[in-house]
């Protein structure tokens, strides 16, 4: 399984980061974990080079107990992070080794365990229904009862802050109960996440003066302050912070992992993670969004696909000047990339950097940016969106640089009819009259719509002269309408994928079928830019 001890940071033991993904996370409404998920997003947390992965509740839950079995049984190898069990503390009337969701948290044979405890007066007296002495001393006996088993333990505080608040005596006496029983560390929780960063800042150097205690923080996100909350307490001392990837968590979230660690290691010097492993920041996240079946959200810092993307020409135009005048860091650094967006907005220089960004060199051909900067804004008046669909972007700079269109064929005429059968089936038919090579063709195919029908019978009659077509497949189709009534203006997006990647292009019309054969073909003409060289190559071998 793991050791007792995170190894590989250059910090070492002296600051932890610890992450709840697999149990804080995944109680994030549409999350739902297999087992064999919770290996993976395990595997992929330790291959960033996290130093703690809590990896559920086991005896509480199933899926945990299971998955606390199968990584004892060698499935889970980690390198540099421990796994963690979690639960709470003996009941009141039982010892702790009498405790059977305590003999739960042994049985897991985590190496360390975090138990979570009523830190609020109101919370020990209403919901355990118990006094406070009773409540300290469960914390102290469990804490006790698993270091004396071997086991690492650190407390969750839970409702700390609220607690502090309230009765801030009570609040210490929890913590003092665990740390003197043999914590090793006391974790703050701001369990209902109405902190902000200078009431977190306060609280934690108060506790840390009056104790002396290694603390550690727990951020909900319900303000939208839990990471520059975790960094606070960190700047305040703080040398544990709990977060789960891509803020995943119940209500509005957690602190997102991947911001507070950015933060952490770009703002304020601290090398939390092994050598190397700063840089697999944004594969992670997207891996782990993959893994929890949820988008990535494209504008999260430090590793959203937008995170370093510019839009206005004054941006670009200080970018192509120095790319650090627009940006907080080099997005290299965490695995990410820097993108101009073209717009109405773009100027000359987000035109010239796109091309770069695409492998067109347009600085030498002022003429040429100039009709694309013309083109853009008058299509985006229209309807278009290029930052969306850079595949329609590009061709259109080839276009205006002389070059080929890319599409395969010259389109005669396409029609599309819709028929509702008796049975209560719909079904489009599509004929298209295309020129191949100066060969006239002809094919119709049915669809189970006018655009599957259009793009099966495009690809019939392209097929014997475009065998990289097999590789291309229709992967999202989005339309928006732009103004109102049932003649209005539609937008079309068409994504399509190979096996090297993926690609976006727009179509707009008053007429929906249009605006798809447009995008359409310029998918297609795309992935034959993409595609010839591949089938020249494999007609060279």
């Amino acid at each position: 399984m793991s050791r007792t001890e995170p190894a590989g940071t250059p910090l070492g033991d002296a600051f932890h980061v610890y992450d709840t993904t697999l149990r804080d996370g995944a109680q994030r409404e549409g999350i739902s974990y297999s087992v064999a998920d919770k290996l993976a997003v395990a595997r992929h947390l330790d291959a960033m080079g996290v130093g703690y992965i809590e990896g559920g509740w086991p005896g509480a839950m199933p899926k945990d107990t299971e998955f606390f079995a199968r990584a004892a049984a060698g499935e889970l190898e980690l390198r540099h992070a421990a796994l963690v069990a979690f639960g709470a503390t003996r009941r009141a009337g039982l010892t702790a080794a009498e405790d059977p969701q305590v003999r739960a948290l042994l049985d897991s044979l985590a190496p360390v365990v975090t138990l979570v405890a009523k830190s609020d007066r109101r919370h020990v007296e209403r919901a355990l229904r118990t006094d406070v002495a009773e409540n300290c001393a469960m914390v102290a006996d469990t804490v006790a009862f698993l270091t004396g088993e071997g086991r690492r333990v650190f407390l969750d505080a839970e409702h700390f802050f609220d607690g502090y608040a309230f009765d801030p005596d009570t609040a210490l006496r929890v913590l003092e109960a665990a740390m003197g029983a043999g914590a090793a560390v006391a974790v703050l929780c701001d369990t209902n996440g109405g902190m902000l960063p200078l009431g977190i800042a306060e609280v934690v150097t108060e506790v840390a003066a009056r104790t002396g205690f290694r603390l550690g923080i727990h951020c909900q996100d319900d303000t939208g302050c839990a990471v520059g909350n975790s960094v606070a307490a960190v700047q305040a001392g703080a040398t544990h912070v709990q977060c789960t990837a891509n803020g995943y968590g119940e209500r509005a979230g957690n602190a997102d992992l991947f911001a507070v660690v950015g933060n952490l290691v770009t703002k304020l010097d601290m090398p939390v993670l092994p050598d190397g492993a700063f840089g697999e920041l944004t594969r992670t996240s997207h891996a782990l969004a993959d893994i929890a079946n949820i988008a990535p959200d494209t504008h999260q810092a430090y590793v959203g696909t937008s995170a370093f993307a510019h839009k206005a020409g004054l941006h670009a135009s200080a970018i192509k000047v120095d790319p650090e005048l627009y940006n907080h860091m080099d997005p290299v650094v965490v695995g990410n990339g820097q993108r101009v967006l073209v717009t109405e907005m773009a100027g000359r220089a987000s035109v010239e950097l796109k091309g770069t960004e695409l492998g067109l060199d347009l600085a030498g051909h002022p003429d040429v940016v100039s009709y694309v900067v013309a083109t853009v804004k008058e299509r985006e008046a229209q309807g278009w969106s290029f930052e969306a669909s850079d595949a329609s972007l590009e061709l259109l700079m080839r276009s205006a640089l002389g070059e080929p269109s890319g599409a395969p064929f010259v389109l005669e005429s396409y029609r599309v009819i819709t028929e509702r059968r008796p049975d209560g089936e719909v079904v489009a038919e599509a004929t298209v009259k295309i020129v191949v090579d100066g060969e006239r063709l002809i094919a119709t195919q049915e669809g189970n719509g006018p655009v599957n029908a259009l793009d099966a019978a495009l690809r019939s009659a392209l097929a014997p002269s475009c065998p990289w077509l097999a590789d291309v497949e229709l992967s999202d189709y989005k339309v928006r309408i732009l103004t109102r009534g049932t003649a209005a203006v539609t937008r079309v997006l068409v994504e399509s994928t190979d096996r090297a990647g993926s690609w976006t292009t727009v179509g707009v019309h008053g007429n929906v079928v249009e605006a798809s054969w447009l995008a359409l073909v310029d998918s297609l003409a795309y992935a034959a830019l993409r595609g010839r060289p591949t089938a020249l190559a494999a007609a060279a071998r």
